[in-house]
């Protein structure tokens, strides 16, 4: 591999082959062969950070062991946390909804892939302005960063611009100089945990309803039966796993089967195919 070009250029195909290689190896995901400018753009900051001249640069120093923090760094710049405040909203309607009526006496949810946190905080202000029962929520993500960031709750005036109307700023938020700081009320609502969707085991316990959007797509096709076996196995044989708009279980695995209950959610795949679960 030719580890350093000239200040300007992108980094070399032997530098994005290693880095591609880094992060299916660490995660599981993949980059696509479309989207590979993402790498220098996410990784040129670090790069200057540390005194060198380019990406090719970073990955040699990467490559020979001197800095041990790098490695995570550079995994966590390379993974796409595109998020927003009710994201797909009437797909958070929907979801809130089902849970609701599988009539579950302490439902519990799990936010797989929760990036820096605004699915799960959108799912925690849902239930608390429906009223009755609001279900404990464990968000995860496999990036160190993110799950830092959702823990401490603050958000900059771009962020909570996008899917947020003043109404729900105003009451869960407290601005704090140019940022939003979630109310701790809500924030404590929440379990944070970091997880890897493909080497860690799912938090402990069974869920109602499990959130897996937009994840699957930036995996290797060989492991998105492996997570959504994994996914299966966290999920109370009554409850419903909620994917991306872009995202099915068809053809990807046998263990989930289009919800007869409830439009665009998926369920466990009965062992008689001629059952149909009660939403209650």
């Amino acid at each position: 591999m030719t580890a350093r070009r000239d200040n300007a250029g992108e980094a070399s195909p032997g530098t994005v082959n290693v880095l591609a290689a880094l992060l299916e190896a660490r995660t599981g995901q993949q980059i696509a062969a479309n989207r590979t400018w993402r790498i220098d753009t996410a990784l040129r900051p670090i790069a200057l950070e540390r005194g060198l001249p380019n990406v090719d640069a970073l990955v040699t120093r990467l490559l020979d062991g001197s800095d041990a923090a790098l490695a995570d760094r550079v995994i966590d710049a390379m993974l796409n946390q595109e998020t927003s405040f009710f994201r797909d909203a009437g797909v958070i309607e929907a979801a809130a909804n089902a849970i609701a009526a599988l009539d579950a006496p302490a439902p519990r949810i799990w936010c797989a892939g929760c990036s820096t946190g605004q699915e799960p905080l959108s799912l925690a202000m849902e239930f608390v302005e429906r009223g009755g029962v609001v279900p404990e929520i464990v968000a995860t993500d496999v990036s160190k960063a993110a799950i830092a960031r959702a823990r401490v709750g603050r958000f900059t005036q771009f962020e909570v611009q996008r899917g947020l109307p003043i109404r729900r700023l105003i009451r869960w938020f407290e601005q704090r100089d140019n940022d939003w700081i979630v109310r701790p009320d809500l924030l404590q609502r929440i379990a944070w945990r970091r997880q890897n969707l493909v080497a860690d085991l799912p938090p402990p316990g069974r869920f109602d309803a499990i959130f897996c959007r937009n994840v699957l797509f930036y995996l290797a096709p060989g492991l998105r039966a492996q997570v959504l076996d994994a996914i299966a196995q966290a999920l109370r044989p009554n409850g419903v796993l909620i994917l991306g708009a872009g995202e099915t279980v068809i053809g990807q695995s046998d263990a989930f089967v289009p919800s007869r209950r409830f439009r665009g959610l998926y369920e466990i795949a009965p062992a008689d195919p001629n059952v149909v679960y009660k939403a209650g």
